[in-house]
């Protein structure tokens, strides 16, 4: 901690504090305004934007579908940079606030279900797929990364990319956590091809949209600083999974940045990939 702040006695907020996110973020929750939430004629509504946490769940939606499950679903697009998360309609889905957030319509009564581990567990027991032969092992490696990723995103990834000022022990602290969070990948990896059980899994799933994008250089613009290639068989399986049809595809929906080829601001169809992407029909069409 600098010398130059001490901490008051008690803390209180300062709406200006906070750098590029610092409008989202705020000490209390609940709605800030009213909005209903869209609803699609598929079984599965999805809110989200496609963060890390999002594209875990629209990659294992297309390859639900690509499998040959009953998973059609519609993807809506929420606008964090807006406050749409904060909407009446999101935060009866979702009172964390957070994407994704996802409505199960399937059944004689709807559910709602909220974080992206919750929804990706979810979703492969309804349709027991990509749980793997060895679920122990599967649910170790999905928990490792829902308690890792906030060292990668809300740590690294905030006083490296996003702070109002970078200050060397936080960058130095939060790296070295990625890092060893890296290497305990790269270990795993180098005796299997998989994290779990010899499948491809939604552990897989899940920890690729963090650490996968990270070493394929998709994340912070951080892939030197962090010598992402010296991880090889992290590279290998990320490859691996990168080049597999349904994430492309998992890749585009809700995305709003990128190339436009690469962005498809919501999803209602399997046609909207070919018809409905930006490049196709212009920015904010």
């Amino acid at each position: 901690m600098p010398d130059t702040y001490t901490p008051p006695r008690v803390w209180t907020w300062d709406k200006e504090n906070g750098g590029e996110w610092a409008s989202l973020n705020r000490p209390i929750a609940g709605p800030t305004h009213d909005k209903a939430l869209p609803v699609g004629e598929h079984p599965f509504q999805l809110y989200s934007l496609a963060t890390p946490n999002g594209v875990k769940v629209t990659v294992l939606f297309e390859e639900l579908l690509a499998a040959g499950h009953d998973a059609e679903y519609d993807a809506w697009l929420i606008r964090i940079g807006n406050g749409d998360q904060f909407g009446s309609g999101f935060v009866e889905v979702n009172p964390n606030s957070k994407i994704p957030a996802l409505m199960d319509r399937s059944g004689p009564t709807p559910h709602r279900v909220f974080e992206s581990g919750a929804i990706l567990l979810h979703l492969a027991e309804k349709f027991g797929a990509f749980l793997g032969p060895d679920r122990p092992e599967m649910l170790s490696w999905l928990m490792w990364q829902m308690g890792s990723a906030p060292y990668l995103g809300g740590g690294f990834g905030h006083f490296y990319a996003y702070a109002p000022e970078r200050y060397e022990y936080p960058i130095n602290r939060y790296t070295m956590e990625t890092k060893r969070q890296l290497d305990v990948l790269d270990r795993h990896l180098a005796e299997r091809d998989w994290m779990a059980g010899g499948d491809y899994t939604i552990a897989d799933i899940a920890i690729w949209a963090w650490y996968g994008q990270l070493v394929l250089g998709r994340q912070y613009n951080a892939a030197e600083f962090l010598d992402v290639a010296s991880y090889t068989h992290v590279v290998e399986w990320a490859e691996r999974i990168d080049a597999r049809p349904a994430v492309r595809r998992g890749r585009m929906v809700n995305r709003t940045s990128g190339e436009p080829e690469m962005q498809l601001h919501e999803r209602h169809s399997a046609g909207d990939f070919e018809t409905r992407t930006q490049d196709k029909i212009g920015e904010d069409a």
